[in-house]
């Protein structure tokens, strides 16, 4: 199509007002903006719960002074022979021992998190089990120290985790997982540490995600004195199922003398019971003003 100049007097030309009309239709992203759009990734609902847990000052003060609090009372709780977790018979004859998590409470995951968020992927086992394999998870602030100076003490430290034991491709070991979790834990500089003391999930016939037998188990051989987690489930039966956030609340006034002197909670927005146990949809939880 030609378009043909016609000017009429005092105005500008027809061909310049259609030209003019052309440009109008056309949209000019500024350079700047069109970068930050660019720059932005994929939405991903677990987004500011890993960027937090792996950029924020707040997140590494809260798990030092989680750390620094349980240690200052390892001396006074070894030392109190009636110094109970939960109620034991013939505590006082049992050797002191901590039962800690793993996950996002000694070994920091967050990049698998990450990993799937760069991806736009969804959570799955195939993942999780190449990162375990790799052992190369960091440890999270102020764990280490902690389980160093139980250890020196004579307190065994009990790793209960919900990692699986499950079989591996071109691996003859019947619970590869622990072997890496083994050797993850001695690389981030836990001093004294045996697959012994490490309880995985499926491990055993009775070892599921509900960690109340393997507690029991350890009560029957030890004085168990602390418990460090980041998941309620860490120190309490059946809270992670067939509960509302309003019962796992009352449970935690229930329990409120023992946190900060026998419990002892991580920090963990990126996954856990706390989400798991929400129904859908879960805007229904939330409070406006």
């Amino acid at each position: 199509m030609s378009i043909v100049s016609h000017t009429f007097p005092g105005k500008i030309s027809l061909a310049s007002l259609l030209l003019l009309g052309l440009s109008a239709c056309q949209t000019t992203v500024p350079s700047s903006a069109s970068n930050q759009v660019q720059e932005q990734p994929a939405a991903h609902n677990n987004f500011n719960s890993v960027l937090w847990y792996q950029t924020s000052a707040e997140f590494r003060a809260n798990s030092i002074q989680t750390y620094r609090q349980a240690t200052d009372l390892l001396s006074k709780a070894k030392n109190d022979n009636q110094w109970t977790v939960w109620p034991q018979a013939n505590a006082a004859n049992l050797p002191p021992a901590i039962i800690v998590d793993i996950d996002e409470t000694i070994l920091d995951n967050s990049p698998a998190a990450a990993q799937d968020i760069l991806t736009n992927a969804a959570f799955s086992d195939a993942s999780w089990d190449r990162w375990v394999s790799l052992a190369k998870a960091d440890a999270v602030p102020g764990a280490v120290a902690f389980v160093n100076a139980a250890e020196a003490m004579g307190i065994k430290v009990l790793y209960i985790s919900n990692r699986a034991c499950s079989k591996r491709a071109n691996t003859p070991s019947a619970c590869p997982q622990k072997d890496d979790t083994l050797k993850n834990l001695q690389a981030v500089g836990i001093q004294q540490i045996s697959a012994a003391q490490l309880w995985l999930k499926a491990e055993q016939p009775d070892w599921s995600s509900e960690k109340e037998s393997r507690r029991q188990l350890a009560m029957q051989s030890y004085r168990v004195i602390m418990s460090v987690g980041d998941d309620f489930g860490d120190f309490l039966p059946n809270v992670k199922k067939n509960i509302t956030p309003a019962q796992r609340a009352a449970l935690v006034d229930q329990y409120q003398a023992h946190w900060g002197t026998k419990f002892f909670m991580l920090p963990n927005p990126t996954y856990g019971s706390w989400d798991t146990i929400l129904d859908q949809p879960k805007q229904q939880y939330l409070r406006g003003f």
